[in-house]
């Protein structure tokens, strides 16, 4: 592709955050809400159908919010994805992958996205993304089975959960029990209408905090709206108090 055939990134897209391969501009026009891009770790073509910018030899994605809810957070005020370069993550309900992408290119050749998915028909399309994103390692197993993958997934200092299942919050606890470092990050895309119906939308809300406790420590919520309707988006913190770690060591380090 010819320089001429690229979208450049304009100036104004230029400002990274905190050097994680994360730039954002602000909205403008019909684009209310700032934009997101991450630094392609992967080979161009897209992912997803994005749009990708080019900024001199550096392919950018931008995160369509309503096509990842990562990118819908981000544009919600989500003030930190926790995701830094050489961070494992370990991501259930990888899909086909568009998210995952953007995961691997914010946590960078050191680190490694342990990509989850149980529907063989989503597997194949991860497969053939993980083919140019070399940090993705993609995993055909059931999250509510973490137990399954115990020999394929070693401790990780991230989480990203992405399931709508009435039970997420106990498909996450369970593999952050065997797979999360103390300390480490929980980033949870939580369906509020998998709950139940015999819940309000603040109930749900206020249902998914109290079931997270005592394990984990929210640190920021956004809701997601309008680009996905009942969905809130949280970041927590695991096993710390008063923001220090556990000062015993856990018996999921040793397997």
């Amino acid at each position: 592709m010819t320089r001429s055939e690229r979208n450049e990134l304009p100036p104004r897209h230029g400002r990274e955050v905190g050097g994680s391969g994360l730039r954002t501009s602000e909205g403008q026009g019909t684009r209310p809400f700032r934009s997101f891009y991450t630094r392609a770790l992967g080979n161009p073509p897209a992912v997803y159908g994005e749009r990708i910018r080019w900024r001199e030899d550096e392919a950018w994605r931008p995160m369509e919010p309503s096509r990842t809810k990562l990118g819908a957070a981000l544009a919600k005020g989500l003030r930190d994805p926790r995701l830094g370069p050489g961070t494992n993550v370990l991501y259930l309900g990888a899909a086909t992958g568009t998210t995952a992408s953007h995961v691997a290119d914010l946590v960078g050749p050191s680190g490694v996205v342990y990509a989850v998915e149980k529907s063989p028909r989503a597997f194949l399309k991860l497969l053939a993304m993980a083919r140019r994103w070399p940090n993705v390692a993609p995993v055909l197993r059931d999250a509510r089975r973490p137990q399954d993958y115990l020999g394929l997934v070693p401790m990780v200092g991230a989480i990203y959960a992405d399931i709508s299942q009435a039970d997420q919050v106990e498909i996450v606890t369970a593999n952050a029990e065997l797979f999360l470092e103390d300390g480490g990050w929980l980033l949870f895309a939580v369906k509020l209408s998998s709950m139940g119906r015999e819940l309000t939308g603040p109930a749900r809300v206020e249902q998914v905090l109290a079931s997270l406790q005592p394990g984990f420590r929210v640190v920021e919520q956004v809701s997601l709206e309008p680009f996905h309707r009942k969905h809130l988006f949280l970041t927590a913190r695991y096993g710390v108090r008063d923001g220090a770690p556990r000062s015993a060591p856990s018996p999921r380090t040793s397997r």
